[in-house]
């Protein structure tokens, strides 16, 4: 009865997405803290105990030392960004001729480090929703949702989401392991001692994770019809043809009369070839995830956000993008903000899932 009272991971995901793309409509530091402290909140009162939930602190500090490259570059490279507040005045290194619109040094301002915090928190929020996806959504339910037609895609792809939790979970098992025996396990010396032991555990993950695929058939299909294999491959193929064109009629002003019928007809094409590609699937699921009223709020939260902050940024750009030429604080807009506050909904609606 466990997988009946647990969220589809489908739905952790659409939600995180959500939010990561509402993160890539603003430079607003304080909508984007906003966003971060949200995914954090709903983290901190639905994962469990499972090593992939322990990932998320992994991609904080990830997002973090992104935070920190990018203005490290600033600094160092300097910005086409002008300013007139300079902050510090580095030594300039002369470079050869053919190095000629590259800089080391000079004038460090006000201005070229805002806008470089910016750029660089954009990413890192970004970085951080993926993070809050990949610690909340249970990758092997994940993998069994997935469509016949895509399952060995799916595979592949939920093989390399799940690289990152698996290594976080040796390297602190590891750590763990060297502090109870009374060893080093930070600085030089700690890390190297614990980095053989991590790549060992991933090969011997990677062989297993080989033997296991084999003995389920992964890359075995079923014999069907060549009539069907083609038409297969050109409702998939147009089907994401047409959506690829009808999105693009969407963005641009000329294209408003056939975008909207021209991509839903692409998704019905696409999702039809899908089915028809199932047909090749030999496997079987055993209690498959359902995709109820939860699995809704949750997706749409997300989606919410994102829709909400695409409105805003068309509506209100300034807010959203503070200028930094000239320089000014940025304030938090208020429909904005609260349209942010409604990714928290998971934390309420969400299950726990048991651990």
């Amino acid at each position: 009865m466990a997988s009946r009272s647990v969220l589809h991971p489908g739905a952790w995901w659409l939600w995180s997405l959500g939010l990561g793309t509402a993160a890539t409509r603003t430079t607003n530091p304080l909508l984007l803290a906003l966003l971060i402290a949200t995914s954090a909140y709903v983290v901190a009162t639905c994962r469990t105990r499972a090593p992939w939930s322990r990932s998320y602190s992994a991609f904080l500090k990830l997002a973090l030392a992104v935070l920190v490259i990018r203005l490290f570059f600033a600094v160092a490279l300097g910005s086409p960004i002008p300013g007139t507040h300079v902050i510090v005045t580095l030594p300039e290194l002369p470079l050869p001729h053919w190095a000629q619109g590259i800089r080391l040094g000079g004038k460090v301002t006000a201005e070229s480090l805002t806008f470089a915090f910016y750029d660089g928190l954009k990413l890192a929020t970004l970085l951080i929703c993926v993070g809050a996806a990949n610690a909340l959504a249970n990758p092997s339910r994940l993998l069994k949702s997935l469509p016949g037609a895509l399952y060995e895609t799916g595979v592949a792809v939920v093989v390399a989401l799940t690289f990152a939790p698996h290594l976080i979970a040796d390297v602190q098992r590891l750590r763990a392991a060297r502090r109870l025996r009374g060893r080093p396990d930070s600085g030089l010396r700690g890390l190297l001692q614990v980095g053989l032991p991590v790549l060992e555990g991933a090969l011997e993950r990677s062989v297993a994770l080989a033997a296991a695929m084999d003995a389920r058939g992964y890359g075995r299909s079923a014999e069907v019809a060549t009539g069907v294999r083609r038409t297969t491959a050109a409702l998939t193929l147009g089907g994401l043809l047409g959506v690829c064109a009808g999105t693009y009629g969407l963005l641009t002003a000329e294209g408003g009369t056939y975008g909207l019928p021209l991509l839903l007809a692409g998704v019905a094409a696409a999702l039809a070839g899908l089915r028809l590609g199932g047909r090749r699937s030999l496997r079987t699921r055993y209690r498959p995830d359902r995709w109820d009223l939860r699995a809704w709020l949750v997706a749409g939260s997300g989606a919410a956000v994102a829709a909400l902050l695409t409105l805003a940024a068309a509506d209100e750009p300034q807010a959203l993008h503070p200028g930094v030429v000239p320089l000014v604080a940025p304030t938090l807009p208020l429909w904005p903000a609260a349209a942010v506050l409604l990714g928290l909904l998971p934390s309420f609606v969400a299950p726990k899932e048991p651990s």
